[in-house]
């Protein structure tokens, strides 16, 4: 795998380190919502870094990810105007935005983000070798303030950016499927999460099954 994999397993980041300890304790809030004001302060506008890639890209959904009630991030999801179809959606376009609130240590990042790709039992263990050597090796500490955007394109591609930079690509189609996955699989640690980035009605109606 190339050096781009870092940008995917940044993109990882705050959910991992923050459910590998607790996953019980974790919850998300849609954005909107009187408990979540302020959330999405960045607005609607999809980034240049997504209008680039992704037709007419519109927000199907929102929240933030908390962690004893410690902020983790706020996650954006984007889609064209045909929405999402979550039952296939490895061949579907959309972009994952990630807004960190806090720091996070590269390390913490790697070994529970893997866990998570483990746990849904993607990879074999030489794959998870693999992705671990590779986050180790390549992964930056997270500061608050920093976006990560993770674009997905059909056929396991993606495309990933830091803020409006980007960083690379990976054409890796069972790590660009693992990796989404800890957002969109239906066995996600966060699934109310799911559901608020799962918000709007194209793509809801659409959000039960696994993509395997």
């Amino acid at each position: 795998m190339s050096r781009v994999a870092f940008a995917a397993m940044a993109l990882a980041a705050a959910l991992g380190a923050a459910l590998a300890a607790a996953p019980a304790s974790a919850s998300s809030e849609a954005a909107g919502s009187p408990a979540s004001a302020g959330a999405a302060t960045s607005g609607l506008t999809a980034p240049a870094a997504i209008t680039d890639l992704l037709r007419q890209p519109r927000v199907a959904g929102e929240g933030r990810l908390r962690w004893f009630g410690l902020q983790i991030y706020d996650a954006r999801l984007f889609v064209t105007p045909d929405g999402v179809d979550i039952e296939r959606w490895t061949r579907t376009p959309f972009a994952l935005e990630l807004r960190y609130a806090r720091k996070l240590m590269g390390e913490d990042i790697a070994q529970a983000s893997l866990k998570e790709m483990a746990r849904m039992g993607f990879g074999t263990e030489a794959q998870r070798a693999g992705w671990l050597e590779t986050m180790r090796r390549l992964f930056p500490d997270v500061i608050a303030g920093d976006r990560l955007t993770g674009v997905h394109l059909p056929e396991g591609r993606a495309v990933f950016y830091r803020n409006d930079t980007r960083i690379g690509r990976v054409e890796d189609r069972q790590f660009v499927e693992a990796f989404f996955a800890i957002w969109l699989d239906p066995r996600t640690v966060a699934p109310d999460l799911r559901r608020s980035l799962l918000a709007d009605p194209a793509v809801a109606g659409r959000a039960g099954a696994s993509p395997r």
